[in-house]
């Protein structure tokens, strides 16, 4: 029988705040080091060496992640057991890649989701192998070459981030052809404008994703962009034909006869978890191929099935996630930096941002009772080493510690590479990182000059591996979704609705409609120009 307790009504967390954080900065060494790695899916791997947790610690860890019942939580949640209490819902995205429980098979709504799901992907690659090979074209019979993704957080940041990450791919990763892909988000119109730029409408294909396909900015976005389209005066384009949707089948852009196609998720993926649905699915399938989204497909069915080791040791998950509830709600840290040496990897930190903050900022237990304790930390990040000329100063030698998730990898993925000093650039790279580790757990002490002195001790970990190949990429964007499920499982919180979001949006309608005299939102309303 599952049972749901908060953190602090459990008997472990009053031991684990018994605990002693190691002391990185004296006794981190090559031992340390080598001890501290845990394997999983393919060559990817989890460091935490220079993290502030000893193997007692790291029992006391263990004991609460199987006192607050972590890997029976996720199987519940496998299984199809309503784990999103706020909205009532299954929370199926692990699905999308495969049963990460052989044989287990989930019903809802009178359908098999796994099946579900898979007719899904054989439809995204029928499709996308025909606009790849000219079979479907554009309305005036020029074959697709650009793709146009049209939505807003989950449904732009996490596909977004595994293109851009995929961008150096080739034929050794089995593509053989690239279109270009282009993403609008924003309900600014500079941000479509700058997209749209130069862009040959005649070769290019929107996707308009919302689920619910009632999205104001999504939808905002596509009526600039069909304006922008029936404007440009070429004879015999139809904007509705360069247009697909990915949306629930009860929406009302589901049964439209005018558009391409349509591809189906459900209310059962979250958007923030949505990169492996067809919400990613799409975009990835027609940009680079099939082959290449169900690779990113296996590296995420295989870091889910690795995520179900119960033992914290051998488990590089459940062993970050428990060390971040230690960080949070023991030593009080606030923040994590994501810090990817990997150009490729560039907006993946603005991904784990809203998958952690819009998951995990919540006051209120799975039962609506308000806590007493932290929850999800703030995320933030950029690619090193351009970080390391920037906020990287706080890091080091302000006064907040920041604790820090490195991701590396052992060789480049592009075919360009520069000798200069006896070393390459990806060797530098590498040194780099080594370097900021080893910079940030021991420090530098300087009694002559304070200004020069580092205190150390600050934690970090590392996920580290071979390169950047689509199924090490959907291994880590895996790894980060089930990181953020096992904390809040700790904390006894709903990970999977985002109540946060929906004020402001309320308010904006209001705003639009007048003001309905709300004095503050008139106000501000007048301050920005808006004419009623």
């Amino acid at each position: 029988m599952i049972n749901y307790k908060d953190l602090d009504g459990t008997e472990n967390f009053a031991k684990l705040k018994a605990a002693r954080p190691f002391d990185i900065k004296r006794k981190l060494n090559a031992k340390r080091i080598d001890g501290a790695t845990i394997k999983e899916a393919g060559s990817l791997v989890y460091n935490y060496g220079a993290m502030p947790v000893d193997d007692e610690t790291i029992d006391v860890l263990q004991a609460l992640a199987d006192e607050q019942q972590l890997i029976e939580k996720y199987k519940a949640l496998l299984g199809g057991e309503v784990m999103n209490t706020g909205e009532k819902r299954l929370v199926l995205h692990q699905l999308t890649r495969g049963r990460a429980l052989d044989g287990l098979k989930v019903v809802a709504d009178g359908v098999e989701k796994g099946e579900f799901y898979e007719n899904e992907l054989r439809k995204i690659k029928d499709f996308s192998e025909k606009v790849r090979n000219g079979q479907i074209k554009g309305s005036t019979g020029k074959e697709i070459k650009t793709v146009v993704q049209i939505g807003i957080g989950g449904s732009d940041l996490g596909p977004r981030a595994l293109c851009y990450a995929l961008n150096l791919i080739g034929e050794k990763d089995g593509c053989t052809k690239k279109l270009e892909a282009r993403f609008i988000s924003n309900v600014d119109p500079d941000d479509a404008c700058a997209v749209l730029q130069g862009l040959d409408l005649e070769s290019t294909l929107f996707i308009l994703v919302s689920k619910s396909g009632t999205t104001q900015e999504t939808l905002a976005n596509r009526d600039l962009v069909f304006k922008v389209m029936e404007k440009s005066g070429i004879k015999g384009l139809v904007p509705q034909k360069h247009v697909v949707a990915v949306t629930s089948n009860t929406s009302p852009l589901a049964n439209n006869p005018d558009i391409l196609a349509v591809f189906f998720m459900d209310d059962y993926i979250g958007g923030r978890y949505s990169a492996t649905s067809p919400v990613g699915g799409v975009i990835l399938s027609l940009t680079y191929g099939f082959d290449v989204f169900r690779q990113i497909l296996d590296g995420a069915h295989a870091e889910d099935k690795a995520a179900l080791e119960k033992d914290i040791r051998k488990n590089g998950t459940l062993m970050d996630a428990m060390i971040g509830v230690y960080l949070r709600n023991v030593l009080g840290y606030p923040y994590t930096a994501v810090l990817p040496y990997s150009q490729s990897l560039h907006r993946m930190p603005a991904h784990f941002q809203q998958l952690d903050m819009e998951s995990n900022g919540k006051h209120v237990n799975r039962f609506g009772k308000v806590l007493d304790y932290q929850t999800g930390p703030v995320i933030f990040g950029e690619p090193g080493t351009n970080g390391q000329h920037s906020f990287y100063q706080l890091l080091h030698q302000g006064t907040d510690i920041v604790p820090m998730q490195f991701i590396g990898f052992r060789e480049k993925e592009g075919n360009l590479d520069a000798e200069n000093g006896g070393s390459t650039s990806q060797t530098k790279l590498k040194a780099n990182l080594v370097a900021q580790i080893v910079a940030f757990a021991c420090g530098r002490d300087n009694a002559e000059n304070p200004n020069k002195a580092f205190e150390g001790s600050r934690p970090s970990s590392v996920l580290v591996a071979d390169r950047l190949t689509p199924f090490a990429l959907g291994s880590i964007l895996a790894h980060f979704e089930n990181k953020v499920m096992f904390q809040g499982f700790v904390w006894n919180i709903n990970s999977f609705d985002q109540e946060g979001v929906q004020l402001g949006k309320i308010l904006a309608k209001k705003v639009l409609a007048g003001c309905e005299g709300d004095e503050n939102l008139m106000a501000y309303s007048k301050l920005l120009g808006i004419d009623f």
